[in-house]
């Protein structure tokens, strides 16, 4: 099948914890341990799972957004992702049917766009016999979304097991594998999600048991059987959903800042652009020769006194910001723009000072959900100036403690079109907000 568009599957669950990364890491893992060549992506705004799906698989993942992204766009980004593999394993996110506050954009509008098969991952810790009656209503509440098999996740003994498989028989839905509860398979966790892939220890060894757990559990062969074709799609290069903004992108790239969509990176290159990593914790600086700086989101909170001391960097960013380049951070980035960030135990950091803002951790607040932005500004990105309007997502926890005299970056809505308050600052050629930027 190598060199043509593979099938795909889309792997969901009825709700949030229901193990279904753990189970997309042990099916990528295992499958590429047969020898298939495998590719992963992840619905909606998420930047930590395909960091994982990357490690497991052995290839980048990519982000399928259906918010942000129209039925088109997602066929292009699927198509350019499952380009030359066996397989496509998507991994949705919360709820099979879960979307945003207008109620769409879910995965199962993903799966609908893409014509590909779903496989249900039911948590059956705490349920047997019910089992039945959920799989049913997934089955048949949506005509155009096919649920091809069920994997019974977290399976407590053979006797459990016999109960669960008896009761789904009269639906004569595939039952693929029975995960059996092994606490070996859980990866830690903090406030944005999973502790980042490059900084969990032993995370091959984790992947070669989840791969074992799968080849125990899972029917590789009837499983891969169910894929279904990418429906529409042709191969092609991946979309351009944001135009680069420069020729050569200065990208800010280590643990504190790994918050950068791959289907954005590849979109710059594939206009042309030239991307020219720096670690900031490695007291990097942006290289000279680029014409615009890039300060993704991640946890610089968790590295705030280390980032107050580096004077390479920030000698590297007044620089850049001497010579009129352009300088955009999104969320953590924006934090660094700003003038102190106050980390989780109320201590106080000075960062770059580019903009005036403080931003602290000391008060958590979860902000989250998709946002419909308008530009108040001209903006660094080739184009897409004041009036442009984009799609974008929200998810921290820091608070905003002070925002001075500097315009206002963004009007932003949520999907449902309702107001929010103005976000983000520009001062001349720097601006941010804590908008993570999908498309425009």
């Amino acid at each position: 099948m190598t060199g043509s568009l593979p099938p795909a599957l889309l792997l969901a669950a009825p709700t949030s914890g229901s193990g279904k990364t753990t189970l997309t890491l042990s099916l990528l893992a295992a499958l590429r341990d047969t020898g298939l060549v495998v590719r992963a992506a992840k619905c909606g705004p998420d930047y930590i799972d395909p960091r994982f799906h990357e490690a497991a698989s052995g290839a980048p993942s990519v982000n399928l957004d259906p918010f942000a992204m129209t039925p088109e766009t997602l066929r292009q980004v699927a198509a350019a992702q499952a380009s030359g593999a066996d397989l496509l394993l998507i991994e949705a996110a919360m709820g099979l049917f879960d979307g945003a506050a207008d109620g769409k954009s879910s995965a199962a509008d993903v799966a609908a766009a893409l014509g590909v098969p779903v496989i249900l991952v039911v948590d059956c810790g705490r349920q047997a016999q019910s089992v039945a009656a959920l799989v049913r209503g997934f089955r048949d509440h949506r005509a155009d979304v096919r649920v091809a098999g069920v994997i019974l996740n977290r399976i407590g003994s053979a006797r459990h097991a016999d109960l669960l498989t008896s009761a789904l028989a009269p639906l004569g839905m595939p039952v693929l594998g029975l995960m059996p509860r092994k606490a070996a398979l859980a990866l830690p966790e903090r406030h944005l999600g999973l502790v980042q892939a490059e900084e969990t220890a032993d995370l091959a060894g984790f992947l070669a048991g989840a791969a074992e757990a799968a080849r125990t559990a899972v029917d590789l062969a009837a499983l891969v059987a169910l894929a279904g074709p990418l429906s529409g799609a042709a191969a092609q290069p991946a979309p351009v959903l944001l135009p680069p903004p420069g020729q050569r992108v200065a990208i800010a790239r280590d643990v504190a800042f790994s918050f950068a969509y791959p289907h954005l990176l590849a979109g710059w290159q594939a206009a042309g652009a030239e991307i020219l990593p720096f670690s900031p914790l490695a007291d990097e600086g942006p290289d000279p020769a680029a014409d615009a700086v890039y300060l993704p989101g991640g946890y610089p909170e968790l590295h705030a006194g280390r980032l107050a001391t580096n004077a390479g960097f920030r000698f590297g960013m007044e620089r850049a910001v001497a010579a009129g380049r352009p300088v955009f951070g999104e969320c953590g980035g924006y934090m660094v723009l700003g003038e102190v960030l106050v980390d989780a135990e109320g201590a106080s950091h000075a960062m770059l000072g580019l903009l005036p803002l403080r931003t602290s951790f000391a008060a958590r607040r979860l902000h989250l959900g998709y946002r419909r932005l308008t530009a108040r500004a001209d903006l660094p990105f080739a184009g897409l100036h004041r009036g442009t309007e984009l799609a974008a997502h929200e998810f921290h926890y820091a608070t905003i403690q002070h925002e001075g005299a500097a315009d206002r970056l963004f009007a932003a809505r949520d999907p449902a079109g309702e107001p929010l308050p103005d976000m983000g600052l520009v001062r001349g050629r720097v601006m941010g907000s804590f908008a993570h930027l999908i498309s425009a």
